[in-house]
């Protein structure tokens, strides 16, 4: 029985969509990818880990999305700020250690509102900024 009070941020074809694109791109790029989106509560919607990407970057993927709305922000915009000289510093190490801070996590926007995100790993930092932007781009 469905529950018609139950609203997503966005809908598991939003998801596929993200993440379809963002597949095509790392296949373009020659980088299997780690891809992950998270709802408006950061809660996972969707994960794929492509045929010989990290295992070790699954986490990483959903937290990066995570961190992305979270804050609001993409991943990559944390970078200075938490540095050992920055006004953030030590940000890292919060939410248990699950916040992410360098590329690869974009928010996914409609309307204005920013409703889920995108978090992607197993490249280099720009690979998985360039996958994670082809993604959200799709959304």
């Amino acid at each position: 029985m469905a529950n018609e009070k139950i609203q997503d941020s966005l809908t598991l074809d939003d998801a596929r969509r993200v993440i379809d694109a963002a597949v095509a791109k790392a296949e373009e790029i020659g980088q299997p990818q780690d891809v992950a989106v998270v709802d408006a509560g950061g809660n996972l919607k969707a994960h794929v880990r492509m045929d010989t990407a990290n295992i070790g970057s699954i986490h990483i993927a959903i937290n990066k999305a995570y961190t992305s709305i979270a804050f609001q922000t993409q991943t990559k915009d944390l970078n200075d700020i938490t540095r050992p000289t920055g006004d953030l510093f030590g940000l890292s190490d919060a939410h248990g250690g699950r916040l992410v801070v360098f590329a690869g996590g974009i928010p996914l926007v409609r309307d204005g509102r920013v409703v889920g995100a995108i978090g992607v790993s197993t490249g280099t930092v720009e690979q998985d900024q360039e996958v994670a932007e082809a993604g959200a781009a799709a959304f």
